[in-house]
């Protein structure tokens, strides 16, 4: 680290890199992130080992899915108050040992219920990863260097969910699910040890929580409580809709209608709670809210063509779950080029808005090309499809970050990054449900409409069940391409959000009491 950027950390006062590089802390954190998330999507493929491992239907595996989910969700919106109140680099350490001892914890797994549990933890403990360390990044990098610190970043979030389907398969297929999970110990390990010797945890922030202390202020109890109920409801909703066959189902509806009322009680009580669990409030400030809404979209987009696409393709056109996951692997790892531009670019454009409406553009056009694609396709166009679309996530995500929280105190950037990546998964929750819905019911629909078109003219040649065969790969064939459809128009209608972000300004003294400002998503 040369001394002119060792002088300008001494500008930045909530630096988690100290007077050490930066982009060491950024490597550094991004490891565990990288593993959260990795973790996120990685047992999906191996589901049917699982349960048949552990002498369990299907249905009952899906818990260990349901169970991370939910857990994560729990601790998400808490997790700016929890790295304030605790500290954020003791914060930070503690959730990678819970995780680590939850992957090993569900490596040993002998039965279901005890799977269960130990994913519990894991998603208890990963849920403050990221949070944590988009604070951190956001605090130890100059505005200027930020678009480049959040590119990096940005690596982690967008590769992690897309190659997890293909370690998952391939780590199942060559060794066992146990690896699945076991596969992050060494990891964590690793981390941890990093995270001690090479993450500061800054006096300012010292200052500030011997300060909250010394003001003797009270737990939001009844925050806490409405968070448990309200975001663990919603997200049982989300992950079961499907499977409990969606509102035909008491559990669905009781769950749909005790999110809505604690949600609701969630929001008037922390908007009037001096210290709030969850700082409701943040939402007052355009630039922050707009951008919380695309990050919404983003969860959306890549949690859902994460799922959509390998469902597709081994359904449809019988790849392997290993196959699938390479087409995903691809277009995740040749993501890197356009974060990696764009990152260079962003903090050099006057309007970075246009970068952001330019990016949901790209997206919309190439999602709608997704939507052209016949039973004919071969692997090449699939894997270039998905490159086509996952080079615009870039182009969005990181103008995103730089105006995301013009004029946010620098105090509250804990707060507002596990606000964001809430954001982020519910978005990715309300993609997986809408997409496994309209699945469904898009299937039935165009299966009806073909079969009525089936008339006495049809061949002989060919027996009923190969007419009813051809005649349901069509009408699911179709189903995903409406799929796509939507989300292209989705896209589309997000684009004027675009243009009401207010402009960054640029700042005379980065370390000013404003140094939280162009914070990331």
């Amino acid at each position: 680290m040369s001394i002119s950027n060792n002088s300008g950390a001494a500008y930045l006062p909530r630096s988690a890199a100290g007077i050490r590089s930066p982009w060491l802390m950024t490597i550094i954190a991004s490891i565990a992130t990288f593993m959260e998330l990795l973790d996120s999507t990685i047992a999906n493929v191996s589901l049917y080992h699982i349960s048949a491992s552990l002498s369990v239907s299907y249905s009952e595996s899906l818990w260990v899915l349901t169970s991370y989910i939910v857990a994560n969700a729990l601790v998400l919106p808490m997790s700016g108050w929890l790295a304030s109140t605790i500290g954020r680099k003791r914060y930070y350490m503690l959730s990678i040992t819970g995780f680590t001892i939850g992957s090993l914890l569900c490596s040993l797994a002998t039965s279901i219920e005890f799977l269960i549990i130990a994913r519990v933890l894991q998603g208890l403990s990963g849920g403050g990863l990221a949070p944590v360390e988009q604070s951190m990044i956001t605090d130890s990098f100059p505005i200027e260097k930020r678009p480049h610190a959040f590119a990096l970043y940005g690596v982690a979030i967008l590769v992690a969910p897309a190659i997890g389907p293909f370690v998952g398969g391939w780590l199942t297929e060559n060794l066992s699910w146990h690896w699945i999970f076991l596969i992050n110990v060494p990891i964590g390990i690793v981390s941890l040890i990093l995270s001690y010797y090479f993450i500061v945890e800054p006096s300012l922030l010292k200052q500030e929580r011997e300060q909250r202390k010394q003001q003797k202020s009270h737990i939001d109890y009844i925050g806490i409580l409405l968070v448990i109920i309200g975001f663990g409801t919603l997200q049982l909703f989300f992950d079961r809709f499907e499977i409990n066959d969606g509102f035909s189902s008491n559990f669905i509806w009781i769950m749909a209608i005790t999110a809505a009322i604690s949600l609701s009680a969630l929001v008037m009580w922390e908007w009037f709670h001096p210290q709030p669990i969850m700082d409701i409030r943040l939402l007052r400030y355009r630039n922050f809210s707009i951008s919380s809404l695309i990050i919404f979209l983003i969860g959306f987009l890549s949690y859902s063509t994460t799922q959509v696409l390998p469902q597709m393709t081994q359904e449809l056109f019988n790849y392997t779950a290993t196959i699938a996951g390479i087409m995903l692997g691809i277009g995740g790892i040749l993501v890197v080029v356009p974060m990696m531009i764009v990152g260079s670019i962003a903090g050099k454009v006057a309007h970075p808005q246009w970068l952001v409406a330019m990016g949901l553009l790209g997206t919309a056009i190439s999602t709608w090309h997704m939507s052209q694609m016949t039973l004919n396709v071969d692997f090449s166009t699939f894997v270039w499809a998905r490159i086509l679309q996952v080079i615009w996530f870039p182009v969005m995500l990181i103008p995103v970050s730089l105006m995301a929280y013009e004029g946010l105190p620098a105090n509250k950037s804990n707060e507002a990054a596990a606000f964001a990546a809430l954001m982020r998964n519910i978005g990715g929750s309300v993609g997986l449900t809408l997409m496994a819905n309209m699945l469904h019911s898009r299937t039935n629909l165009h299966y009806s409409r073909i079969s009525d078109r089936v008339t006495e003219s049809v061949d002989l040649s060919v027996s009923l069940e190969n007419i009813k065969e051809i005649a349901y790969a069509q009408a699911r064939l179709l189903s995903y391409l409406d799929i796509f459809y939507l989300m292209a128009a989705i896209c589309v209608v997000f684009i004027p959000l675009a243009f009401l972000f207010k402009t960054p300004q640029k700042r005379a003294e980065e370390g000013s009491c404003e140094v939280g400002y162009g914070h990331h998503v």
